[in-house]
């Protein structure tokens, strides 16, 4: 289907968009006293956020204050002149956040992960023109992403951005939320107009990595971040370790991110990154040509082991591969995780020929 996204907000050369403000509104003293500290140090807010119903993984956790929240952010838009945003989630969320005037609405990463909900507030936003972000779902599902993305827009809504906050991980990470930045970069090359932000506090869940993730994110040439801020972030309701106070935002975080242009005037730039550019497509293309090779060669031992009755995965042999494979990535400047990857996905490939050609004989019998 073709889609014709508008962009929200225009993309500044100067900074980043800025989405912030709370991970949840606990009081109206907590929201107002973040938002005057934060007009107090002239930090450019494009967007005060605060979750008013928070999904909780567990139950007995703080899920939000509800309804009276949204009142909250009513009167920081009207004192300190601030558009605000907040998640939504369900089909009454978007009326009382509609009624309240919000100006921006989110979905979360729990709701776009189920295409019911994400249906019921598409629903809920037929007739309205506001602007929406939708957070990636919780797992690494491309698919679905692009499902709430084109189920909001089928319901009328072209101001559309997205939020990256990372994907679930299982075993060690430094990170909360792996990036696993492939994913929107593919994205972004299927929708090339929609706003992208970072949400680095999901992303990294401790206030340790924010100024990395974030400087990743622009020199991805993202349009915007959303970072937490708390004016006491350790005794903060939820997601305490992410959150930093507005001075801390402002001198730790925005004031070192450096902003990086998508392209320049420059004569011996463009001719030195055309010709790079030139070498990398030679090479891709001679990489291409080697891995058809190699997939021959795959084909060829699998007629091998069909006559010798011998099965396609051969553990000791897979395990040479990698172990030679992986002495050699260090001394090349290749990362023995990229390697790992690399090796698995064509070892896949290989299998899957190897497969054809064992199935082949018996396919034409069944047919």
């Amino acid at each position: 289907m073709e889609i014709n996204i508008k962009r929200p907000f225009p993309k500044s050369t100067e900074r980043p968009f800025l989405i912030t403000g709370p991970c949840s509104a606990e009081s109206e003293e907590q929201v107002m006293k973040i938002a005057q500290q934060m007009h107090d140090l002239d930090i450019p807010v494009d967007l005060f956020r605060a979750g008013i119903w928070k999904p909780r993984t567990r139950p007995n956790n703080f899920e939000g204050i509800g309804f009276e929240g949204l009142q909250w952010l009513k009167r920081v838009k009207e004192e300190f002149g601030y558009q605000v945003t907040t998640e939504v989630a369900n089909a009454n969320h978007v009326f009382e956040a509609l009624k309240a005037n919000i100006d921006v609405l989110w979905l979360g990463a729990r709701t776009t992960v189920n295409p019911f909900s994400v249906q019921e507030v598409a629903d809920a936003l037929r007739g309205v023109d506001v602007p929406v972000f939708i957070k990636n779902p919780i797992n690494p599902d491309l698919a679905l992403w692009k499902g709430a993305i084109e189920r909001i827009y089928n319901a009328g809504i072209e101001r559309i951005g997205i939020v990256h906050r990372g994907f679930s991980k299982f075993g060690h990470s430094i990170y909360r939320n792996i990036p696993l930045w492939q994913i929107p970069i593919e994205l972004k090359r299927e929708f090339p107009d929609l706003f992208f932000v970072c949400d680095a506090s999901h992303i990294c869940g401790n206030r340790d990595n924010l100024l990395d993730v974030s400087q990743t994110a622009l020199d991805l040439n993202y349009d915007g971040l959303m970072l937490e801020s708390h004016w006491d972030p350790d005794n903060a309701w939820s997601d305490a370790k992410q959150q930093v106070t507005p001075f801390d935002l402002k001198e730790k975080i925005l004031s070192r991110l450096q902003m990086r242009s998508s392209d320049s005037d420059n004569t011996e730039f463009k001719n030195n990154i055309e010709d790079l550019r030139s070498r990398i497509d030679a090479i891709d293309k001679e990489l291409i040509q080697m891995l058809a090779n190699r997939m021959e060669v795959a084909e060829e031992i699998g007629r091998y082991k069909k006559q010798n009755n011998i099965a396609i995965l051969q553990a000791d042999r897979w395990n040479e591969i990698i172990d030679k494979s992986m002495e050699k990535a260090g001394p090349l400047g290749l990362s023995q995780d990229f390697v790992g990857k690399f090796l698995k996905a064509v070892h896949q490939e290989s299998i899957d020929h190897q497969k054809d050609v064992m199935t082949a004989d018996q396919e034409t019998v069944n047919k």
